[in-house]
């Protein structure tokens, strides 16, 4: 009876413990990260066989009024560590779980391989991550600046508003850009460097997956040497039946060129309805190059208009860039509405634009010993997207268990304005594009072991092309050539299907095929007034079947092979087949009506070593033939090889499929964990190529010099410190593309006289402070040894030791 007694006390204590800390904490639960104790929103809380689920909101919490008392509750991300409690383990840790990052990526889960979710480890692909958090650590002024930070891609730039990645020696319209599942990439996207990329806003970025090699089987036409994939972030749902609020709050100052930005985003979140707001704005003056490096690359003069003339004035600070500095502002805002657990509507709407800015490396050109240009400037660059996509998780359908589409509208802006020095000309060309496409993606499981993903898709690009000369002093205007056929059209349409097939857990084999249809069309008449084109109109209409192959092997934990061969393809478009514009001093660029679509062949070869966690290892090498190469060439235009243009006497250039190219590279990558704590990062990646010439080969254009990067990263509950070292190789003058050596205005001079491109290195430190869940500050101090260098290929200095400083409020 004693015994009894005893047993019943303690069972009713048990009893009342139990309800007061279900009280407490109220059956929800907040997940953190072990680190930082920031809140991670997007775990997936659920019981063992999967038949509840909750996902944390943006606080990171979750109800668990849905599970049971006594069954186990599992959180799962693709970023951390799976743990596992019970209702009473979790109310005694008063509602919160901490979550440990996983040390390596490889379960890491990746979308752009096949608009669907998919392991990193099943893909034999290189694809490259970059999360939120990494974006907030690095700091980045543009997206062109966040993939930099990747270490596997090479940035160039012509202006500070600017920025175009060179991946794998390819680079512009090679390369696609992809926002949301939607295609970037339009019809005057062009051979020469594009800075369309700094559009998209780096605080909205929520992941960035850059596939390093062919992506044409899901993306088409442009993706031969890589796809950069953008995520924005998703408005996040209440898990309650109460309004979920919250907000972000940044403000960053950088010395180099005195940056000054704002940004704030908030989410309301409801049951089925969830509204994300984003709002950007930067401001950047001139910037300031290094102390210590060639003099050819200081302004010691600049143009500027007193008195209604133009004057040459001494700059008095030879390492200020003058002019580069302008402004930028990025809104999104974004529509969710969940109509099931495994159904949801989505509406994105994007804005960004700047201010008129200077294309700095033509202001720099000299022509008898005076500077060339009196003005040379970007118009406003402006992008709006409208996108609407429905997604389907699960379906008992015959034909498909997920499902996506998408509907997008893009509305692209962009113009130049140039004036000679002590010209009252202003030549004025202004353009738009009109972009429309449908995306459907399907993904259906045929077999425990084999996987169908395939889809189609249809663009409908409309380019509207103006041009105008302007008397500055008397304020007339005269029509003039445009850079494109006004009105001219581009299409595509295209169906593919890819299978991935998984006899057990070490091998993965993957193929696809893909077949495009692409037309293209311009109408001449209106500058054969100026031209005396042999033709008043032109059409591209081409067909291209690519396909691919690869494998993973993981047959251990230590070890990891991936083996990929694929084909890949880009279409002429109107910039291909209808501009006119000044491609280097003396020449001048004419349309082409007879192109057809290049072709890559590509192969790469991966392995991986994982020394349990401690050592990673990660090397990777590739090749790629070009054929059928289009390439800007000399050309006759009615039986002569010159032109007047723009006052000038000028060489005909036309773009022509005239060229074969061979490009391989190799690239390596260290991970070592000394501790917990103490972290060594390494990327280093070599590249080289030629293109046939007439049967003689020579350097390729976007063929970057040796380059890589290596960080020391020590990390302790709240606190942060980034020791890291960026390298860049030399390119000799020999190894200069000829296109390059023409434009020794933005080189550094040799013994001999002759441009190249000299190595440098930089020394930086950043460091990261959480001082609660809300409140964090980054401050990074870059180029600490003030170094003055340019990298290949651009036309403006790179920053001179620059501080950086970011505080974030989170609500």
């Amino acid at each position: 009876m004693i015994v009894s007694s005893q047993v019943k006390r303690n069972s009713v204590h048990t009893c009342l413990m139990f309800l007061f800390l279900q009280l407490t904490f109220g059956q929800t639960v907040t997940v953190l990260e072990a680190d930082s104790q920031m809140p991670i929103p997007g775990v997936a809380v659920v019981n063992d066989i999967k038949s509840k689920t909750v996902i944390t909101d943006s606080k990171g919490e979750a109800s668990l009024s849905g599970f049971s008392d006594n069954e186990l509750i599992y959180f799962k991300d693709f970023l951390y560590e799976d743990k596992h409690f019970t209702k009473s383990e979790i109310a005694n840790k008063n509602g919160v779980i901490y979550l440990t990052p996983k040390v390596e990526g490889l379960d890491q889960i990746l979308i752009s391989a096949s608009k669907f979710e998919q392991h990193k480890r099943d893909i034999p692909q290189t694809i490259v991550n970059v999360s939120a958090k990494d974006i907030a650590l690095s700091n980045p002024q543009t997206s062109a600046d966040l993939l930099e930070n990747t270490g596997n891609i090479y940035i160039q730039k012509s202006q500070l508003g600017g920025g175009s990645p060179m991946i794998r020696g390819f680079s512009t319209n090679r390369l696609l850009i992809a926002v949301d599942g939607v295609r970037m990439n339009n019809a005057i996207f062009r051979g020469g460097n594009l800075q369309n990329v700094i559009a998209i806003d780096p605080f909205s970025v929520q992941q960035t997956e850059v596939t390093l090699g062919a992506g044409s089987v899901v993306y088409g036409s442009d993706a031969i040497g890589g796809v950069m994939s953008f995520y924005t972030k998703k408005p996040q749902f209440s898990e309650t039946d109460d309004l979920d609020f919250s907000a972000n709050a940044l403000t960053r100052f950088a010395s180099a060129n005195n940056e000054k930005t704002g940004h704030l985003d908030f989410n309301l979140g409801y049951n089925n309805w969830a509204f994300l707001t984003s709002v950007s704005y930067t401001d950047f003056d001139d910037l300031r190059m290094g102390s210590h490096g060639p003099d050819d690359y200081l302004r010691p003069e600049y143009v500027t208009r007193q008195n209604g003339a133009d004057v040459i004035v001494a700059n008095s600070n030879p390492k200020v860039q003058v002019p580069t500095g302008y402004d930028q502002i990025n809104l999104m805002q974004k529509v969710r509405y969940k109509s099931s657990d495994d159904l949801d509507f989505d509406l994105g709407l994007y804005f960004s634009t700047t201010s008129n800015y200077s294309r700095y490396d033509r202001l720099i050109r000299y022509r008898d010993d005076v500077l060339r240009s009196a003005e040379w400037n970007y118009g406003p660059q402006q992008w709006f997207m409208g996108n609407f996509q429905f997604t389907k998780l699960s379906s008992s359908s015959n034909l498909y268990d997920k499902i996506q589409t998408t509907l997008a509208y893009q509305n692209f802006k962009e113009s130049r304005e140039d004036r000679d020095f002590q010209s009252s000309i202003r030549a004025i060309r202004a353009e738009s594009v009109d972009a429309i496409s449908f995306n459907l993606d399907l993904e259906k499981k045929l077999h425990p072991k084999t996987s169908l993903f395939y889809g189609m898709e249809y663009l409908h690009n409309t380019v509207h092309s103006d041009g105008h000369d302007k008397n500055i002093e008397t304020g007339d205007n005269s029509v003039s050539l445009t850079r494109y056929p006004d009105g001219s059209t581009w299409q595509s349409a295209a169906a593919y299907a890819s299978l991935k097939y998984k006899p057990n857990s070490k091998f993965v084999f993957q193929s696809g095929l893909r077949y495009n249809q692409v037309i293209a069309k311009a109408d001449y008449t209106e500058n054969n007034v100026f031209l005396n084109l042999p033709f008043d109109d032109a059409e591209v209409n081409t067909g291209a079947l690519t396909g691919t192959a690869g494998i993973t092997w993981s047959p251990s934990d230590l070890l990891q092979w991936k083996l990929n061969a694929a084909t890949a393809f880009r279409a002429p478009n109107i910039d291909d087949i209808g501009k006119v514009f000044d491609s280097e001093p003396g020449a001048v660029v004419v349309p082409n009506k007879d192109l057809k679509a290049e072709y890559a062949y590509s192969g790469e070869l991966g392995l991986k070593l994982n020394f349990e966690n401690k050592v990673i290892i990660d090397l990777a090498t590739y090749y790629t033939f070009l054929d059928n190469a289009l390439i800007r060439r000399d050309y006759k235009l009615n039986g002569d090889t010159e032109m007047v243009y723009n006052g000038e006497a000028s060489t005909i250039q036309a773009i022509q499929n005239a060229s074969k190219a061979w490009i391989y590279g190799f690239e390596a990558g260290i991970e070592v964990n000394f501790t917990k704590q103490l972290q060594l990062r390494s990327q280093y990646n070599s590249i080289g190529g030629t293109e046939d010439n007439n049967g003689v080969e020579e350097p390729i254009r976007h063929v970057a010099p040796r380059f890589g990067r290596t960080h020391l990263v020590w990390k302790k509950n709240k606190l942060l410190f980034d020791a890291y070292l960026i390298y860049n190789d030399e390119l000799s003058n020999n190894q200069l593309a000829p296109s390059e050596t023409s434009k020794d205005y933005i080189y550094a001079l040799d013994a001999n006289g002759d441009p190249y491109a000299p190595s440098w290195h930089t020394l930086n430190f950043r460091t990261q402070y959480h001082y609660n869940e809300r409140l964090s500050i980054t401050a990074s101090l870059e180029n600490i040894t003030d170094q003055r260098y340019r990298p290949y290929s651009s036309g403006l200095s790179a920053a001179g030791r620059n501080l950086i400083l970011a505080l974030k409020y989170t609500l």
